[in-house]
């Protein structure tokens, strides 16, 4: 019911109030005329309900107006109590809410029976929340992006950065790093795909070998005895190669494997590696070219996320989609994922609100103490008015009967 409904009604039963004062008063004026004409005993009960009733509707009158206002303007102690009172009437408000509504043992019974998981997986499952629920993770990401300065932004990363790489010794990562291949017998591949390669390249390669050794040979040696010993150069050496291909033990893989061990030791304990690779370091890594770097890549990481965003049918937003469907089947399916979901949220919320129930109180106490007295008796006044008018009402029949025994008490034993 709105605010206009409640004026109507609020109306119509201060009327009918009213009108049973109006009642009773007339029924008082005509009793008193005809008891100066007729002596009739059923004059005087009439006339002393009549009046009784009219003393007590005043009266209740005079308490239901004075929680709200003053009666007939006039300023009497001890009324418009709401509107004098709003201060401690909002703090007691406050203190009563939270005292009696926000207690452990009276918010404990409804957080057990939260169960989030069912309804967020059937929420999900849906494809056009999911939709809904991407376009405003996008736009809020969007907006984001565009309200974020890029200069700012790249100076973050480029400062990061630079702490990051100030600690970092970079002789002792590609040491180790070498040292992981040699752990893991990785080298092994590389030595025998150079060998396959530098065997292949002496075969195919026969003829420069040839003039190689003619080249360098005595003009007095037969050009025969210079192919020949060209051909056993060329034959031994491919050999020797296919050797080291085919053989996992082959003492120059050991010999290879032996002096890679020493380099990676001396990369880490040499301090002239670690200068080496600190010029390196500092060269690639200095204000100015940082800066660029770190303005790159904010630039391209926001284009690509700014068209990723933008785009309906992008590869995140497919991602995006993608997972929520599949949590969405898990949050209806998955029973531990259920329940780790609903006890994540009970113990939260519990928390939560056991936390900051003084809030609670703090607000309602300050939302009635900021509303201005009037328009807080107002608001209760239609909230509570109509069942207010019950009491006049009452008051007017009440203190009829009473005045009715009264008199006939008086009238018969006294």
């Amino acid at each position: 019911m709105n605010d206009e409904a409640k004026r109507k009604q609020l109306r119509k039963y201060k009327a009918f109030a009213t009108g049973l004062f109006v009642l009773m008063a007339i029924i008082f004026i005509m009793t008193t005329v005809f008891q100066k004409t007729n002596s009739s005993h059923w004059i005087g009960y009439v006339r002393a309900f009549s009046e009784a009733a009219m003393v007590g509707a005043l009266a209740d009158w005079f308490a239901v107006t004075a929680l709200f206002r003053h009666p007939l303007g006039l300023p009497i102690p001890h009324t418009n109590l709401i509107e004098n009172s709003k201060e401690k009437l909002g703090n007691n408000l406050g203190s009563f809410v939270v005292n009696n509504f926000l207690s452990p043992q009276n918010i404990r019974p409804y957080i057990q029976k939260l169960k989030v998981s069912n309804f967020v997986g059937e929420w999900l499952a849906k494809e056009k929340n999911q939709e809904i629920l991407i376009r405003n993770l996008s736009d809020i990401v969007l907006d984001i992006l565009n309200k974020l300065d890029d200069s700012a932004v790249s100076s973050f990363i480029s400062k990061k950065v630079s702490e990051m790489t100030d600690g970092i010794k970079l002789n002792k990562i590609v040491g180790n790093g070498i040292g992981y291949i040699l752990d893991k017998n990785d080298h092994q591949r590389i030595v025998t795909n150079l060998s396959r390669q530098i065997k292949d390249y002496i075969i195919e390669n026969d003829e420069m070998i040839q003039d190689r050794v003619k080249k360098g040979s005595y003009s007095f040696i037969p050009a025969f005895v210079d192919n020949k010993i060209a051909e056993k150069i060329a034959s031994g050496l491919s050999d020797f190669f296919k050797e080291i291909e085919e053989d996992p033990q082959h003492e120059i893989r050991t010999l290879i494997t032996k002096k890679i061990h020493e380099f990676s030791v001396d990369l880490k304990e040499d301090p002239a590696w670690d200068n080496e690779f600190k010029n390196i370091k500092n060269d690639l890594l200095k204000n100015d070219k940082l800066d660029e770097y770190s303005n790159d890549i904010w630039i391209s990481i926001k284009k690509t996320l700014m068209k990723e965003l933008q785009d309906e049918e992008s590869s995140l937003k497919n991602y995006l989609s993608k997972n929520l469907d599949e949590f969405s089947q898990n949050l209806k399916t998955d029973e531990n994922l259920q329940n780790k979901i609903d006890h994540w949220v009970r113990v939260t919320a519990y928390k939560y609100i056991l936390k900051n129930t003084h809030q609670f109180g703090n607000l309602i106490s300050s939302t009635v103490g900021n509303w201005k007295g009037k328009e807080l008796s107002e608001k209760l006044e239609l909230e509570v008015g109509k069942d207010l008018q019950f009491i006049r009402v009452n008051g007017t029949l009440v203190g009829g009967l009473v005045g009715l025994i009264i008199y006939t008490i008086a009238h018969f034993f006294i």
